[in-house]
């Protein structure tokens, strides 16, 4: 079954938006132009509440981008509040064909953990269900687009391929926050049998 996996395709990540990636409007067309190539289409979706532990304004005297460490000893990056559970930068760009999405899974809702992959939330305390209802579907590879290429989508690429799958990374629908950091990992996960189209 040929699957597409589009990885938070939000407004807040989008040029404007509270997290902007670079050019993240970009990636809608090519999504939008191949879309219905798909036998199964399905859509992460970062949802957090309002008080969540890697907002930089739920922290006292701490800005954006820097990195505090938690209670349980983790390291947590800080981020500008974003994809807030039912305001307008938690939506889908409203010119990307949704369509095709047969299901969406939305993570980040725990607000003590942050979660990056469309699979686990960054500790891997709580499973998003996302790998069960591939299975179920008969999938063994998958392709892959979507924001932020060195965050989100990388870190669901890396759990992805822990869980057996086979992954093909869509270049022209990913878009970085951070493109040395992004080069780099596209590197170690052509190494690791991730091929790029």
């Amino acid at each position: 079954m040929k699957t597409l996996l589009i990885v938070d395709p939000q407004i807040d990540f989008m040029p404007g938006g509270q997290l902007a990636i670079p050019e993240g409007n970009e990636i809608i067309q090519p999504i939008n132009a191949i879309i219905y190539n798909y036998d199964l289409v399905v859509a992460t979706q970062d949802w957090h509440p309002e008080h969540h532990i890697s907002f930089a304004e739920n922290h006292t005297q701490k800005q954006a981008f820097e990195s505090i460490q938690l209670p349980n000893g983790a390291s947590q990056n800080l981020w500008p509040s974003h994809c807030v559970q039912g305001e307008i930068g938690a939506e889908f760009h409203p010119e990307l064909n949704t369509k095709p999405i047969e299901a969406i899974f939305r993570k980040g809702l725990n607000p003590q953990i942050d979660s990056y992959s469309g699979f686990f939330d960054n500790l891997k305390q709580k499973d998003t269900g996302l790998s069960g209802y591939l299975k179920a579907k008969g999938v063994i590879e998958f392709d892959i687009c979507g924001l932020a290429g060195d965050i989100c989508v990388y870190f669901t690429i890396k759990d992805a391929l822990e869980f057996g799958f086979k992954v093909n990374l869509i270049e022209a629908a990913t878009k970085a926050l951070n493109l040395t950091t992004y080069n780099q990992q596209k590197t170690e996960l052509h190494s690791l049998g991730v091929k790029y189209q």
